[in-house]
C-alpha cells in the first residue's frame, strides 16, 4: 500500500550498530551484505541515496580485540580511529560485489555550525551524488569532544537529510516503530502507522520507550524527525532486521511509522537557523512582540524586547522566548547582548542616539527567523 504519490529522488538512509553486529558482537557480514543489496536495488531504479552508518567504534573493538566498550572519550576516539578505517574496508568490500563506489564524508557538529562550512558539506554530497558514489557519514568521533559532538547518529542522520534536501530519511531501529507503549512491557501495545504532526503526547510516548534502539533511543529519534519534517523530509522508523525495509521504503510502501513532511518547509537558509547552527543566548519578548511575529510575521524591534540572556555577538543565533521562558522563535541578530542591554525597550529611531549608531531597525530580520523551533 503506497502511503504517498510522492514520489522519492533524494534519500538518507541510517543504519546503528545495533543492526549491523551479530549475537557474539562482530560486524555481521551477512547484514552488510543484505544492506549493500538494498541499496544497490534502490540505487538501480535511479534514486541517489545517502547512507549514515554508526558502528565504527564497534569495529575497533573487534580489531583490537577488546570486549567491553571504552568509557572515556580519549579511549573512544583511539576505538574509533581504528575502527573506521576498519568499516569501511568493509563496506568498500561488500559495496564492490555491487559495483557501487562508496564515499566516506567524516562530519562533527561545528560543521553544521558554521554556514560556510555547512554549505561545503552541502556541495560535497551533491558531488559525490553526481559522480554516482554512495556516501557514507559517521560522526567523526577521532577528534569529536563532548561540545561538539552529536552523541547520536539520529540528529546526524536529519540534518544530513535536511542539507541535501532529500524526500525521504529512513531511520533504522531494532523496533518496528513508535508504540502506543513499551512493547518491551506491554504486549498489547500497538504500532502508530503514521505521524501527522508532532504533538507533545507523541513525544510523551517517545520518552516512555528510552533505552530502545541503541543509544539514542526512541527520543532522539524524535528529535531527528522534528528536524526533518520541519526541513520538507518524510521520515520512517523502522526495523531494520524487517525483509527489503529499504526498498519498500524507498517505494512509498508501508513500513514502520511514517512522519508526514510539513506542506509548507523551511528554505535551506532557515534549516542552518533552526537546527544548524548553535544558540549563544536568549531574547525575551513581551506580548505585544510575541503576536508581531508570530501572527502577523514581522520582524523582530527593540521596543517588543524586555530582557536578554547570555553573551552574544552581532550575527550570533539567538533564541526568541515570551516572558514565560517558552520559546517562541530563533534568529540571527543584529545586535550585541551588552547592545540590547541599552536599546530594549526602545523605538528604532532612538537606536543610534543610544549607541552612537544604527545599523539595522530590526533586532532580527525575519529572513533570519525562524518560527516554533
Amino acid at each position: 500500500m503506497k502511503v504517498t504519490d510522492k514520489p522519492v529522488n533524494r534519500m538518507v538512509v541510517k543504519i546503528g550498530t545495533s543492526s549491523l553486529v551479530s549475537e557474539s558482537g562482530s560486524i555481521d557480514p551477512v547484514k552488510l551484505v543484505e544492506l549493500g543489496g538494498q541499496l544497490a536495488s534502490v540505487r538501480d531504479k535511479g534514486k541517489e541515496v545517502i547512507l549514515v552508518s554508526s558502528g565504527a567504534i564497534r569495529a575497533g573493538m573487534e580489531r583490537l580485540g577488546m570486549t567491553e566498550r571504552p568509557k572515556t572519550i580519549p579511549d573512544q576516539q583511539a576505538t574509533a580511529s581504528v575502527g573506521q578505517s576498519a568499516l569501511m574496508q568493509r563496506y568498500t568490500e561488500v559495496f564492490s560485489w555491487f559495483k557501487i563506489v562508496p564515499a566516506q564524508v567524516l562530519v562533527t557538529r561545528d560543521d553544521f555550525k558554521d554556514r560556510l562550512r555547512y554549505l561545503n558539506v552541502r556541495n560535497t554530497f551533491n558531488t559525490l551524488l553526481r559522480f554516482g558514489c554512495l556516501p557514507i557519514v559517521n560522526e567523526n568521533d577521532t577528534v569529536a569532544v563532548d561540545e561538539i559532538r552529536f552523541g547520536e547518529n539520529d540528529t546526524l542522520s536529519a540534518l544530513v537529510a535536511a542539507c541535501v534536501g532529500a524526500d525521504l530519511l529512513v531511520n533504522l531501529s531494532d523496533v518496528d516503530g513508535l508504540f502506543d507503549g513499551d512493547p518491551r512491557t506491554n504486549g498489547d501495545c500497538r504500532l502508530i502507522e503514521e505521524v501527522r504532526a508532532i504533538t507533545p503526547e507523541i513525544e510523551e510516548l517517545a520518552g516512555g520507550t528510552r533505552g530502545l534502539c541503541g543509544t539514542g533511543g526512541m527520543q532522539s529519534k524524535i528529535e531527528a524527525a522534528k528536524i526533518a519534517v520541519n526541513s520538507g523530509v518524510r521520515m520512517v522508523i523502522a526495523n531494520a532486521q524487517r525483509a527489503n525495509v529499504i526498498v519498500d521504503a524507498a517505494e512509498c510502501n508501508k513500513v514502520g511509522t511514517l512522519f508526514r513532511s510539513k506542506a509548507v518547509e523551511l528554505s535551506q537558509r532557515k534549516r542552518w537557523i533552526a537546527y544548524g547552527a548553535r544558540v549563544k543566548g536568549s531574547i525575551v519578548i513581551n506580548e505585544g512582540a510575541r503576536k508581531m511575529i508570530c501572527e502577523r510575521g514581522k520582524s523582530l524591534l527593540a521596543a517588543g524586547i524586555t530582557d536578554c540572556e547570555g553573551a552574544f555577538e552581532v550575527g550570533d543565533l539567538v533564541m526568541v522566548v515570551d516572558e514565560g521562558s517558552k520559546q517562541i522563535a530563533r534568529g540571527l541578530t543584529n545586535y550585541a547582548s551588552g547592545e540590547l542591554a541599552l536599546i530594549r525597550g526602545k523605538h528604532s529611531g532612538e537606536i543610534e542616539k543610544i549607541l552612537g549608531h544604527k545599523d539595522f531597525d530590526e533586532v532580527i530580520h525575519r529572513d533570519n527567523l525562524v518560527l516554533g523551533v
